[in-house]
């Protein structure tokens, strides 16, 4: 009996020290529940490279289109060209972070389709751990970084429609017209075209339809996947094509600034007196410095560092060599001489046509585009110009708006996996991998031609809205005695050069 008892307390004894050791062997072992997937973390990388665009569109704005317009004006218009675009990068930056990003990039509710809310106005829930997705799976940048990008996109658009009227436009209407113009036709015109609830969203909804078992969860999964492909701009939802901006900044800007040529009538002496541009020297550097920044443009608007980024980059090579080419050419044959200015503008009709194509074309079928620019915007800037004789200054129209058109609209051909293309990619059919979707190159180019025929009649008769209003408040041209002695010195009071 007192063996069984010691035996009993022993083995106690060392039950309780083994559990004092290790408590949780008292415990019955009950499984983990399975955590959530980590949340997906920007690569540095891809960072880094979207800094450098970011940058790089903004030497586009400053100081390359103001030097490239600058040099196309008269010298007593030098500085108010400068002044223009700068102010207005300036003036839209802050216009962006206030309520511009919010409307262009967010859910805007019951009229989602056309413009964003104010749910991130003041840039209001973002920090530096906020992010946005890119074009892959699982591939996220900081939000910040994209809010920087896509502000350099709101910033060069409207100054482009400066050069459309240069040397007669009041500094002041400018500056209130370019509010009201990227208030309501810039920002919703982002958002129709590019805001979409991003690769993540669609290829879980599609992955929960794919596994749902039963007709109840499937019906669901549906609703929601549904719902996700709904969560985007008009044209995105309609399938329209463009990369980096065809229709949201030249087309957009190109048809604005044709409007407001029209209604501002041509300038003093035109079409009688020589308005020749001042400096070509100026020019030349200015559509340098515009081929190299339009990389960080192309390239950058993939929102990674990839081989579509490479591609980018390639069709931003080779298309503006084409153009340029063509153009030179062009004007070598019908003119009798090859011009400098011939050669700059071709340059930068090719950077627009290939801009909407830039990530899904192949590189020989943006040559293609390139020379058919280049010819194209060179017959439109002198034969049709001079037939139907109205004073686009600089030739935006003829430049951005008909190469936007022509870009846009060949996007829905190039993109062609036949013709060099990439295909369009399918995130539905497997969550997680690229895959190319059906493509019809009719309905597509049905598409893309919808898209070109909205932007131009969005931007067309609200530009020609916002025009009137601004002319019966303050005002739009300056004086003649203004317009003779130049801008400079009647809305600056300062000049570009002292002698």
């Amino acid at each position: 009996m007192k063996l069984r008892t010691a035996l009993t307390l022993g083995l106690g004894g060392a039950a309780l020290a083994l559990l004092l050791v290790e408590p949780s062997l008292a415990q019955t072992p009950v499984p983990e529940a399975a955590s959530p997937p980590p949340s997906p973390i920007p690569n540095k990388g891809d960072t880094a490279w979207m800094l450098i665009s970011s940058a790089l569109v903004l030497m586009m704005s400053v100081p390359g289109l103001a030097l490239f317009y600058g040099g196309l004006v008269r010298t007593k218009n030098m500085l108010s060209v400068l002044t223009q675009v700068f102010a207005i990068v300036a003036i839209v930056g802050l216009l962006w972070v206030f309520y511009g990003y919010s409307l262009a990039f967010t859910n805007g509710g019951g009229i989602n389709d056309f413009i964003g809310g104010f749910s991130k106005a003041f840039l209001k829930g973002v920090d530096p751990n906020s992010t946005v997705a890119t074009f892959s799976n699982g591939v996220v940048i900081p939000e910040y970084v994209y809010i920087c990008f896509q502000m350099t996109f709101a910033m060069i658009t409207p100054a482009l429609i400066v050069g459309a009227f240069a040397e007669r436009m009041k500094f002041s209407a400018l500056v209130v017209f370019m509010i009201l113009w990227v208030t309501i036709i810039y920002f919703p015109m982002a958002h129709m075209v590019w805001y979409w609830a991003g690769p993540d969203a669609v290829g879980n909804a599609a992955k929960a339809l794919a596994s749902a078992t039963d007709d109840a969860a499937k019906s669901s999964a549906q609703a929601a996947l549904d719902a996700v492909n709904k969560d985007a701009g008009f044209l995105f939802q309609k399938g329209a094509l463009d990369f980096a901006g065809g229709t949201v900044v030249h087309i957009n800007a190109g048809i604005a600034g044709f409007v407001g040529c029209l209604m501002m009538g041509k300038r003093i002496g035109y079409g009688r007196d020589l308005l020749a541009p001042h400096s070509l020297t100026m020019t030349m550097i200015g559509a340098s410095l515009l081929w190299v920044g339009w990389f960080g443009f192309n390239a950058g608007s993939n929102l990674e560092s990839n081989g579509t980024t490479a591609l980018a980059m390639l069709n931003t090579f080779v298309a503006t060599c084409g153009a340029a080419v063509a153009w030179l050419f062009a004007e070598w044959a019908i003119k009798g001489k090859p011009s400098l200015l011939g050669m700059v503008s071709g340059a930068i009709a090719g950077l627009v046509a290939v801009t909407p194509a830039s990530g899904f074309a192949g590189p020989m079928g943006s040559i293609v585009l390139g020379l058919v620019a280049g010819v194209v915007c060179f017959i439109m800037c002198s034969t049709v110009k001079n037939a139907l004789g109205y004073d686009d200054s600089l030739d935006v129209f003829g430049v951005h708006c008909i190469g936007g058109i022509l870009g846009a609209l060949a996007t829905g051909i190039l993109v062609d996996p036949n013709l060099g293309g990439v295909g369009i990619p399918d995130y539905t059919t497997k969550p997680g991998e690229l895959t190319v979707g059906a493509y019809d190159m009719m309905s597509q180019f049905i598409v893309q031609a919808e898209a070109v025929g909205l932007t131009l009649l969005w931007s067309g008769v609200g530009s020609a809205i916002l025009y009137k209003l601004v002319d019966l408040t303050i005002g739009l041209r300056v004086t003649q005695e203004e317009e003779r002695e130049g801008l400079d010195i009647a809305d600056h009071g300062e000049r570009a050069y002292n002698y």
